[in-house]
């Protein structure tokens, strides 16, 4: 099993009516009901839209930019990268945007023992 984020930037959504958001939140809660009864599911949700607070190494904290490269992400916990694009597909067609897929890497210096199926 590997995990996959699957996202969209804060513009995607804009060509979507306000009066048609209801159903776009009911189909996006439909995918992730689906994920979770099939046991992929790891997080959905969207970013605020508020600045980033930027931390820096030393510890000071500036505010930063409004969110624009990701505004929704969804994370599933899947066997292959082909499951992780079905799922995207999904959410592609709830959400009424084009998603991004990418793999998230595991460390395995940072967990007892690797997900099933982890390089």
């Amino acid at each position: 099993m590997a995990r996959y984020l699957i996202s969209f930037p804060s513009d995607a959504m804009d060509q979507i009516p306000e009066e048609d958001m209801p159903d776009v939140a009911e189909a996006a809660h439909a995918v992730c009901r689906e994920a979770i009864n099939a046991g992929v599911y790891v997080v959905a949700g969207g970013l605020e839209d508020q600045p980033a607070s930027i931390v820096a190494p030393n510890g000071t904290v500036t505010d930063g930019p409004k969110p624009d490269f990701i505004s929704g992400i969804t994370i599933v916990n899947v066997p292959s990268r082909e499951e992780a694009l079905k799922w995207a597909a999904k959410v592609a067609a709830a959400c009424r945007c084009t998603q991004e897929v990418r793999q998230i890497a595991f460390d395995p210096e940072l967990a007892p023992t690797p997900p099933t199926g982890a390089r």
